[in-house]
């Protein structure tokens, strides 16, 4: 599935992050292909909010329909 299908409180794992540039600053946050986040929050057609430890991203809704997650086996902080 994609990213803007996840549900809040979901644990996923980014399975691919199409871009080059957005897998760039992903990283920067420790998100990136394997990583386990939680669907932190949702903004009908919007931003999507993935937490990690202590830190959060917002997924712009267009970018979150590229990037192929699954739902994770264990829970992230």
């Amino acid at each position: 599935m994609t990213l803007d299908k996840a549900r809040q409180g979901q644990n996923i794992e980014i399975v691919s992050i199409p871009d080059k540039i957005v897998r760039a600053q992903t990283m920067r946050f420790g998100i990136s292909e394997g990583a386990q986040v939680q669907c932190h929050e949702k903004v009908p057609k919007g931003p999507i909010i993935l937490k990690k430890n202590l830190q959060e991203i917002a997924v712009g809704y267009n970018l979150a329909k590229k990037i192929k997650v699954k739902l994770a086996n264990r829970r992230s902080s």
